[in-house]
């Protein structure tokens, strides 16, 4: 495997900084082509969804609070913005995110897993190196394709900005 550019002082993990691996995405560029996994192993990709504004919320798994009310939080805004979708992407295997959907009783929510060669990650420097973990972040990315959100959070362990990253969706859907 390739060695990815390295990124410090981005965020922390539970306090400690933590190194990411892949470049910074930044508003204006032209969101980064990636492939992760649906729950039933299918390809999931940012060309499936062309033409529509997305919310990529970046969790590190499900299975923890935070990750659990962002996900939730995103799905919940989105449905009422005609156009919007959101892709919640972690690491965790599409068996985990699957049954953390039945759980949660979502049926709705798309989730994608990135645990087989972190190309998302990668893409969107997101991966953290100490962990084989994604640091919290949200995207949104317009109907072109061009990136009107980023949010890296500054702690792992703490929520993103919700309203901005649901502006900026609704403001790209309004279009």
């Amino acid at each position: 495997m390739t060695v990815a550019l390295e990124r410090a002082g981005v965020t922390t993990f539970r306090g400690r900084p933590v190194t990411l691996l892949g470049p910074e995405v930044r508003v204006g560029d032209t969101a980064p082509a990636f492939t992760a996994l649906a729950n039933d192993f299918s390809p999931v990709d940012l060309a499936s969804s062309a033409g529509t504004v997305r919310i990529l919320s970046v969790v590190p798994s499900l299975d923890t609070g935070v990750c659990d009310q962002q996900t939730r939080r995103f799905n919940e805004e989105a449905a009422a913005l005609p156009g919007v979708s959101v892709l919640t992407i972690s690491v965790d295997l599409p068996f985990a995110q699957a049954r953390w959907c039945g759980n949660a009783g979502l049926e709705g929510v798309r989730t994608a897993s990135d645990h087989r060669d972190l190309s998302f990650g990668l893409a969107y420097g997101v991966v953290i190196a100490e962990f084989r973990l994604l640091a919290r972040a949200v995207f949104v990315v317009d109907a072109e394709d061009r990136v009107v959100h980023v949010e890296y959070v500054r702690e792992v362990g703490e929520h993103p900005r919700y309203e901005e990253a649901v502006a900026a969706a609704r403001s790209a859907s309004s279009r």
